[in-house]
């Protein structure tokens, strides 16, 4: 399948864990309490890479848990408005939608503070789950935030195991939040304890740094992670593009230079476009040369992604990432 003008993909990619609210300063570079105000953000990644799938033309549902509150239906409608199917979603009456400060440093990179004691997303259990929905998906993708507590772990855990026995590609990606987890000895623990499932692991430097305890971003650091299941490892390297490993091949493919605003989503926008390229064609992950033009366009799609405040609304379509390849920036 070529990347340029491909046919919208058809396979269903299902997106499962948290969705919340951002509130991201109004002014970057400056702390939380310095912020003048706070202007209000959908978020949560695996929310963004569902609707980073429909947005290039793919097609996804999400899967979790949100308060039965105005930010909660606020979200749920944030998914339909991007045809993103809403029919996993439970609602908590006892609890609210989690919400996140962010702050946003000269640099454009963040530093988050959650409101979440608990939040709604913590609370789905397996019984809630939407079984059907799950054993439709042709990928299933997950992160690392829905391990941290129960019951919310065991529903993660199960709607994994039922992905898998349908014959889903599981696509994992940490992203990892440590002011979420009790110590970093738990996060690295709990990250790892389902690593063996994935047949595909998207990992950033900081995060390959922080399961390998080595400060080096090279090709031994990586391979430290592979499991013999697993079919790609990704590590991406911010405005320097990504290295990848395969079975039989690795090697990398260089990022685009862009005016940077806003780090948010980037990775998740990364994830969204490889996902939408492999779903129906998953053939791509055995040729090098297929692979790397897909790990090309996810590069462009997640450095268009840092050019706007926000996540979601920063998420581009395929002519504007396609726009971006042609002119080599």
């Amino acid at each position: 399948m070529a990347v340029n003008g491909s046919a919208p993909s058809s396979g269903l990619i299902v997106s499962f864990g948290e969705m919340l609210i951002d509130f991201v300063p109004t002014v970057s570079g400056v702390s939380l309490a310095e912020a003048p105000g706070f202007l209000k953000a959908p978020g949560g990644a695996p929310a963004n890479v569902a609707i980073a799938v429909t947005r290039l033309g793919g097609k996804s549902a999400f899967v979790g848990k949100l308060g039965d509150d105005e930010f909660g239906h606020m979200l749920a409608g944030i998914l339909k408005t991007n045809g993103v199917q809403a029919d996993g979603i439970n609602f908590d009456k006892g609890a609210r939608t989690a919400l996140a400060f962010v702050t946003l440093r000269a640099d454009g990179e963040r530093e988050f503070m959650f409101y979440r004691n608990p939040s709604a997303d913590m609370l789905l259990t397996p019984d809630e789950l939407n079984l059907d929905l799950i054993r439709s998906a042709k990928v299933f993708h997950y992160g690392s935030i829905s391990l941290i507590v129960e019951p919310c772990r065991s529903a993660h855990l199960k709607a994994m195991e039922v992905a898998k026995e349908a014959g889903a590609l599981l696509s994992y990606d940490p992203n990892l939040r440590l002011p979420l987890w009790s110590s970093e000895e738990e996060a690295r623990k709990q990250i790892k304890s389902i690593w063996n499932y994935a047949d595909v692991i998207k990992v950033s430097d900081v995060e390959l740094e922080f399961l390998t305890g080595s400060n080096k971003i090279d090709d031994e650091s990586a391979m430290s992670l592979w499991h013999p299941n697993l079919k790609l490892l990704l590590v991406t390297l911010g405005e320097k593009g990504c290295n990848y490993y395969t079975k039989k091949f690795h090697g990398s493919v260089g990022g685009f230079h862009v005016k940077t605003v806003d780090t948010t989503g980037a990775g998740d926008s990364f994830v969204g476009a490889l996902l939408t390229k492999i779903v129906d064609d998953q053939a791509i992950l055995e040729d090098e040369a297929r692979l790397k033009e897909v790990l090309r366009f996810s590069c462009a799609c997640g450095a268009i992604t840092t050019t706007k405040k926000g996540a979601i609304p920063a998420l581009p379509t395929e002519s504007e990432a396609l726009t971006l390849l042609k002119g080599g920036a």
